[in-house]
């Protein structure tokens, strides 16, 4: 007698544990990360430090007890001690927390002794750099907020993140107090990152803390260590970050990611020789069919990159002589957080495969077939439960372009027990993508369905990552034509195979993907339910009230203000189609939204209703784009669940168990 299969419940989903920040160790030996819950009900955040064996031959030591949140651990140059922020409030009280909740720079060696506590500063550290065979730390620091309950005059004074240099001392020293950085002026500091000699820092500064929805704009400086001393090179392109120096045996060399062209369209990675005269940037992925997502400096090499390439994600290279980049391994599913040691032979990333979800693994990227070995087993609980087979699908949209996703089956089930009541889930962006990865997130429910009896489909249609810039930019000024074609062609597709149950077709998603779910139902009677989750309703509004008002104005062609109507975003909104919509409408919208703020929710429920189109409007308080509180996380699963289970039913392999 064959015993069920455990049936998985939302808090299995959302209490467990993810990583962050790993880091490795300069010789190449260790590796720091941080452990952190996925969601939290509490408005203070806790973490872990660990560190455990770059080889994986000893089992990870943790280094806090996870009272306070612990993070953004990193090494010194002697491999022996980690610098980290925390909010304890003192050196050596265990589960006290600062009153404050602010975070300070701490200091700890790697076997857990020698705790110091670096900093007392009244905003609080919110990142940190060692700086190369120095007692210097590079630290920005927050401003303190006593603005209260005043009035808020748009470009008046308002809290930033500002830069300043830090002897840390010895253990028989205190630390002394930072050094501002005041050449920076009034600009909100970013990103830094330290030449390998430690003596020139660059930073990307923005006006403000917040992005300008109008005129946004992202410049670098370079800052003498030895003299506080700033020189300003201007400005770089839309969303700069990912700075990461090299040397070519000649002169240095500084090389960044940035949208290209801006503000839409999709990254790609510049490189600039400062104090050279250089005209413009140098492109070094221009013409690539995969897209770059982050540069890893190497102290003594070129930076390594991580590359979105269809459904997998790839670890390169940078060859100094050819500018151009090299693949050193490819890994199915995701790869993100990349780090290396000083030679750049030991990396360490966070991975997410089809079996598991994110983990830190490393790598000897000098080994030809380059293995990923995983050093840490956050989620053990998962491990009792069976999941929902994936396919990697690929296939051509009707004006050819080759396009993929993934499909996941029912628990217990393969394609060919179909057709099942099938359930596209559309990624964010437009430009993300989904990866061969394990799916389990109330944002992306595929797995969770996959427990219910339905079948998945995650598509990547035109204007995502992982095909490069060209595919990318598909989307500009024509969004919802294109990638609408290329879902609904993906669904047509696993129809025809009878996979899909063309009466029990249902479509969600969150952000863009809520976005192209009602996009969806405003031009098609084929689906019998929707989630929009986070969604875009009206692009012009978005453009006028949201924090990426310039993206929003670009990626839809216009926004309200460029004189009376029609606007080229009227015919890309999915508002303009509602007196078409007759398919029973799930909404979720956090309240604080400030990506896409509510009134896109309340524009389109108002429209459900005025049309008398079955719908549900659920707001959750104080959440922004994305639910972090363990209840409001719980509630989507389950409401999500639900939702589709009231109009498609549910399937044989759900009923079965």
């Amino acid at each position: 007698m064959s015993v069920a299969p455990a049936r998985i419940t939302a808090e299995a989903v959302v209490d467990g544990v993810m990583p962050l920040d790993p880091v490795v160790s300069p010789d190449g030996r260790w590796v720091a990360y941080a452990a952190t819950a996925l969601s939290g009900d509490g408005p203070r955040p806790t973490s872990t430090l660990w560190v455990t064996a770059a080889d994986g031959t000893s089992p990870p030591r943790q280094l806090s007890d996870g009272a306070c949140r612990e993070h953004r651990p990193r090494w010194a140059a002697d491999s022996r001690r980690l610098y980290f922020l925390s909010d304890r409030a003192e050196a050596g009280e265990s589960g006290s927390v600062a009153e404050d909740s602010t975070a300070q720079l701490h200091q700890i060696n790697a076997d857990g002794s020698g705790h110091r506590v670096l900093t007392g500063v009244e905003g609080g550290v919110v990142d940190h750099l060692p700086l190369t065979g120095q007692a210097l730390v590079a630290v920005v620091i927050s401003d303190p907020d006593h603005r209260g309950s005043a009035p808020r005059v748009w470009g008046g004074p308002e809290p930033r993140d500002r830069m300043a240099l830090l002897d840390t001392g010895t253990a028989s020293r205190p630390a002394d107090q930072p050094i501002p950085i005041t050449g920076l002026g009034e600009r909100h500091v970013q990103e830094i990152s330290a030449r390998p000699d430690g003596l020139v820092l660059a930073v990307i500064t923005r006006p403000s803390p917040h992005l300008d929805p109008v005129h946004p704009r992202w410049e670098l400086h370079l800052v003498d260590t030895g003299t506080g001393k700033v020189q300003d090179l201007g400005a770089l392109g839309w969303d700069a970050h990912s700075p990461a120096w090299w040397h070519d045996r000649q002169r240095w060399h500084l090389s960044y990611l940035a949208m290209q062209p801006g503000p839409d369209g999709g990254q790609a990675v510049f490189d600039l020789i400062p104090g050279s005269g250089q005209a413009a940037p140098a492109d070094l992925t221009e013409g690539l069919d995969r897209c770059p997502l982050e540069l890893a400096q190497v102290a003594q090499g070129p930076p390594l990159a991580l590359f979105a390439h269809g459904l997998d994600t790839e670890i390169h290279r940078l060859d100094p002589r050819t500018r151009s980049f090299t693949r050193l391994a490819t890994s199915p599913g995701l790869l993100e957080s990349l780090t290396s040691g000083h030679t750049g032979a030991r990396v360490a990333v966070q991975a997410a495969n089809a079996t598991h979800p994110r983990e830190v693994y490393s790598a000897d990227v000098g080994d030809p077939a380059c293995p990923l070995t995983r050093l840490t087993r956050l989620r053990p609980e998962l491990e009792r439960f069976d999941w929902g087979a994936r396919e990697r699908l690929s296939y051509r949209a009707r004006d050819g372009l080759t396009l993929d996703g993934l499909l996941v089956t029912p628990i217990g089930a393969t394609p060919e027990d179909g057709p099942f009541p099938l359930v596209t889930w559309v990624h964010g962006g437009p430009y993300g993508r989904y990866m061969d990865q394990f799916t389990l997130d109330p944002h992306a429910p595929a797995q969770w369905l996959a427990h219910s009896g339905y079948a998945v489909f995650l598509p990547n249609p035109r204007g995502g990552e992982g095909h490069g810039q060209a595919f990318a930019e598909q989307v500009v000024g024509a969004l919802g034509a294109g990638e609408w074609d290329d879902i609904s062609d993906g669904i047509d597709l696993l129809v025809e195979r009878g996979v899909a149950d063309p009466d029990r077709l249902g479509i969600g998603g969150w952000s863009h993907g809520g976005t192209m779910a009602a996009w969806a139902v405003g031009h098609t009677d084929r689906f019998r339910a929707a989630v929009v989750g986070a969604g875009v309703t009206d692009w012009g509004m978005l453009a006028a009230t949201g924090e990426y008002g310039a993206s929003e104005a670009g990626l839809s062609g216009s926004v309200g203000w460029e004189g009376p109507g029609p606007h080229p975003h009227d015919a890309v909104s999915p508002i303009s189609f509602a007196s078409r919509m007759s398919t029973p409408v799930l909404i979720v919208h956090g309240e604080s939204d400030t990506n896409v703020p509510l009134s896109q929710a309340v524009y389109l429920h108002r429209a459900l209703r005025h049309y008398g189109v079955e719908q549900e409007f659920v707001v959750y308080p104080g959440a922004g784009h994305g639910l972090a509180r363990r209840d409001h996380q719980i509630d989507l699963l389950e409401r999500t669940r639900a939702w589709f289970g009231r109009w498609l039913g549910s399937g044989q392999w759900a009923s079965e168990r």
